[in-house]
């Protein structure tokens, strides 16, 4: 009666032995499977940030580009205006020796070629510029109005500006992308782990092991969780929605 009470004890523990390794390869299945997925998912979205990451430095070194012409064409057109403003300055002082010599003539012909010079070369922003330099007490030049010199690199300082912030951007698409590979590198780990449950003999071992797979997994999971989708991004774009 006491070997027969042991022999059901022995296949009593058998049995609950062999249930507990089927569950446990059970959800070691589960969690290969959605660790699998979760994978598939880190990469891809790494690589969308990687794709924005390139479109972002190519779209910024273009833009940085566009306003070095814009810098070049805004120095020349400076150059220019100052140069014609130096011409406008002596046509003022031959008219105002005319006109303290009373040479009438003179004075209108300085007046003529005066009008001739601004209608050809001048601006509504350079003319404007002119007038304040001719309105002040002392001998200015219109190129010390506050802000006008500025006007000219105008698109220049807004292209470099969204440059800049463009480049920003990829960087942090950079980041982000690392950030998602370094997910999808814990998955993989967490993968091997999964992987390895069934070699360990001792149902305690398989726990430990299964254990550290399932935190490793949650914490790549929480982690991935915090870092922002890629600019733009829409799940139905993808099957043409």
């Amino acid at each position: 009666m006491s070997e027969q009470n042991n022999t059901n004890t022995a296949e009593t523990k058998k049995n609950d032995i062999e249930h507990k390794e089927k569950v446990l390869e059970i959800i070691v299945a589960i969690f290969l499977g959605i660790t699998a997925l979760a994978t598939s998912w880190a990469s891809w979205i790494g690589s969308l940030h990687g794709g924005n990451q390139s479109t972002n430095y190519t779209l910024s070194n273009n833009l940085a580009s566009e306003a070095n012409s814009e810098y070049n064409t805004a120095s020349q057109s400076l150059m220019q205006d100052m140069m014609t403003w130096n011409q406008i300055n002596e046509i003022l002082i031959d008219s105002q020796f005319a006109e303290e010599q009373g040479d009438t003539d003179e004075v209108e012909k300085c007046e003529w070629r005066l009008d001739q010079l601004i209608y050809d070369n001048c601006t509504d922003e350079f003319i404007d510029a002119i007038n304040w330099a001719l309105e002040q007490e002392e001998m200015t030049s219109p190129f010390e109005m506050e802000g006008y010199v500025d006007s000219y690199f105008g698109t220049y300082y807004d292209l470099i500006t969204q440059s800049n912030e463009i480049l920003e951007q990829g960087k942090k698409d950079n980041a982000h992308g690392d950030a998602f590979g370094l997910v999808t590198v814990i998955y993989s780990v967490v993968l091997f782990l999964l992987g390895i449950v069934g070699t360990f003999k001792n149902l305690p071992n398989r726990y430990i092991v299964l254990g550290v797979s399932v935190a490793g997994f949650l914490f790549a999971t929480i982690y991935m969780f915090t870092l922002p989708m890629p600019t733009g991004f829409n799940f139905a774009s993808f099957f043409g929605g």
